[in-house]
């Protein structure tokens, strides 16, 4: 090694010139060198995921309650109104507002289901206050199939299942997915992608 300076020759692993006294230490060179030692060093769980959906049940049945409820409490008004006007519509109207706690109820029970998939598991999210997750690895789950009947077929939404490898070698199924078949093929295109990636590993 000769020094940038005064052209000294000095041995590989200096620090400082003999002659002069100049650093020899490359400074970018080890900042970049420990940048890439503290890359590699970084753990695995620091490595964020990519999502690949994220997605609730449907809401097509919850709409038609809202809408169904909206119908039964105007009627309900109406017929107060014209055949019984000495009570009037007020107690209708309070009659009504309740019933939209109907579809109020199943609007929350809906959203308060979640399912996820990543690059490496299906990740199931249940509950409000107490939140469940149940993480399913891709190396584990078999097969995924779509279950939709003649009604669910005609409103674009049907059934997930997944049959899941693991000891107790359950199916779980992801109810209510609008369009279920895209789902499935992204589901199944990324198991065959894990499965290639382990393959490579080897």
């Amino acid at each position: 090694m000769f020094c940038p300076k005064c052209g000294a020759e000095n041995a590989d692993d200096s620090l400082f010139c003999k002659k002069c006294g100049t650093s020899l230490d490359d400074e970018e060179v080890t900042r970049l060198a420990q940048r890439a030692d503290a890359v590699s060093k970084r753990p695995d769980d620091a490595i964020e995921e990519r999502r690949l959906f994220s997605i609730t049940p449907t809401l097509k049945f919850v709409w038609l309650g809202y809408a169904l409820t909206a119908f039964v409490a105007l009627m309900l008004v109406a017929i107060l109104s014209v055949f019984l006007p000495a009570i009037g519509a007020l107690p209708g109207v309070i009659f009504g507002l309740l019933l939209f706690i109907i579809p109020g109820f199943y609007h929350l029970r809906k959203k308060l289901v979640r399912y996820t998939l990543s690059d490496s598991k299906l990740e199931i999210d249940t509950g409000l206050i107490s939140r469940t997750t149940v993480n399913i690895p891709l190396r584990r789950i078999q097969d995924v199939t779509v279950r939709a009947g003649v009604f669910q077929r005609i409103l674009g939404f049907g059934d997930i299942i997944v049959d899941n490898a693991g000891t107790d070698a359950t199916q779980i199924v992801l109810k209510d997915i609008d369009s279920p078949r895209r789902f499935a093929d992204m589901m199944l295109r990324q198991m065959r992608e894990a499965d290639h990636r382990k393959i490579d590993s080897f």
